[in-house]
């Protein structure tokens, strides 16, 4: 498997962060349209719950590839800088 390049990754993470948006933004759409039940406030609570570990998971995938990015670019300089 190729190391992937440091354009991939920002596009990697880009595409992460507007799936946590769609996703919260889903969450809060199935919510406000939910009936006023008698289980209203329990499917909102697990509509939620749902989705902040989701989102979760997501900034935690985020912060991984924005370290390794990080990581790939600083080998870079390195590597430029031990050529001059």
């Amino acid at each position: 498997m190729q190391t992937p390049t440091s354009t991939q990754l920002r596009t990697a993470i880009e595409v992460l962060k507007m799936l946590g948006e769609r996703i919260n933004n889903n969450a809060a759409n199935a919510v406000m349209e939910l009936p006023e039940a008698q289980h209203y406030d329990r499917h909102a609570a697990n509509i939620e719950a749902r989705s902040i570990e989701q989102i979760s998971r997501i900034e935690t995938v985020t912060g991984q590839l924005e370290d390794w990015r990080n990581q790939l670019q600083q080998q870079k300089r390195q590597c430029v800088s031990n050529h001059i």
